[in-house]
């Protein structure tokens, strides 16, 4: 069977490719290239996806390929990274809402754009596989590909996959699926890959998020929840709901950042218990057990990647979004990002947060 492996520079894709290669596939690599040198210089503050450091990581992955003595391949998906990822990106942040666009670029341009081009560019391949902590499935008795937890739960990716279509599940391989970290950096280390201590991307941009939203200061007032003014900000993209660090004002408990009124310019904040929310409201459902729930299910559901499962109630509405109830109430929930429901180690399916609360 022939398989690409989309590599990253990074130790989990090397590794991918490495076991891939010695379980006798057909093996070609493909990396994207989504930094235009074109783009601004920027100032490289953290090891990210996008930036201009990526040059770097395209020769580390050339280097693991003749090294595993595979065939390696640049695909140019900038103009579809900037069309949808950060186009995204900027929308969501300008609305004052928080996005999450390592979903998106898995969903559109990882999963999709990567090895579409590919294939058009002559390429072939059964399957595509990548580094991710993860596993696919199919169950016959629901006739459906299921996306279901890696084994090291605390590298487990699953949430940032849970837009996969069925096609894409189907066309998928996920080696590392059964590995731990600690594994996968031994393995690498036992076959001489220079990757094997690399350090892991931290975000998915390497400099200031302001750079990509090409905005000019926006000062307004910060209050808390019954409207008092007590301080000013200078553009609401600077703020998350829940962040407690960076708001800038001196008071008798901590403040968090409660919510975001784009209409008024107003950043609203209050204490920890006010930033507590039990119950929220999911659009955009992208289900992967299930054709379409039951209306009201017991599942666990994660609003942030690195978030432990919280117990909750889902009961799906008549407009197809989802009311998620959870059993005591948690800071940080956000509109703009994800919320992802699962039934033990299964993905049930996820969507977009669209309100939280009275708010």
């Amino acid at each position: 069977m022939k398989v690409a492996v989309g590599l990253s520079g990074g130790v989990d894709s090397s590794v991918a490719a490495l076991l891939m290669k010695e379980a006798g596939y057909d093996v070609t690599g493909i990396t994207m290239s989504i930094w235009r040198k074109t783009d601004k210089a920027v100032e490289v503050k953290r090891n990210a996806c996008y930036g201009p450091d990526e040059e770097s990581d395209i020769e580390e992955a050339r280097k693991i390929c003749s090294l595993i003595d595979i065939p390696f391949h640049v695909i140019d998906c900038s103009d579809q990274y900037e069309k949808t990822v950060l186009a995204y990106f900027r929308k969501e942040y300008l609305s004052a809402r928080t996005p999450n666009p390592c979903i998106v670029c898995n969903h559109k341009i990882k999963f999709g754009i990567l090895p579409d081009f590919a294939r058009e560019s002559g390429i072939s391949f059964d399957k595509f596989v990548t580094g991710h902590y993860a596993n696919t499935v199919y169950d016959s008795h629901c006739s459906r590909f299921l996306l279901k937890k890696g084994k090291d739960s605390a590298k487990d990716q699953t949430y940032f996959l849970y837009r996969l279509s069925q096609e894409q599940l189907a066309g998928v391989l996920f080696p590392l699926g059964e590995m731990t970290k600690s594994e996968v950096r031994a393995k690498a280390k036992e076959y001489g890959l220079p990757v094997h201590e690399k350090e892991e991307s931290q975000d998915f941009y390497s400099g200031d998020y302001e750079d990509l939203l090409n905005v000019k200061e926006n000062a307004g007032d910060i209050v808390r929840s019954d409207g008092k003014v007590i301080g000013i900000h200078k553009g609401l993209w600077n703020y998350t709901p829940g962040q407690r660090r960076g708001i800038g004002i001196a008071a008798e408990e901590p403040l968090y950042v409660l919510s975001l009124d784009p209409d008024s310019n107003r950043l609203v904040v209050g204490s920890k218990s006010e930033s507590l929310d039990s119950s929220f409201i999911v659009k955009d459902i992208n289900w992967i057990a299930v054709e379409k729930p039951v209306s009201r299910m017991d599942v666990t559901v994660k609003t942030r990647s690195s978030q432990k499962d919280l117990p909750a109630i889902i009961e799906l509405m008549n407009s197809g979004n989802v009311k998620v109830t959870l059993d005591k109430g948690e800071p940080g929930i956000s509109p703009g990002q994800s919320a992802v429901f699962y039934l033990d180690d299964t993905v049930l399916g996820g969507g977009t947060i669209d309100r939280v609360g009275d708010r």
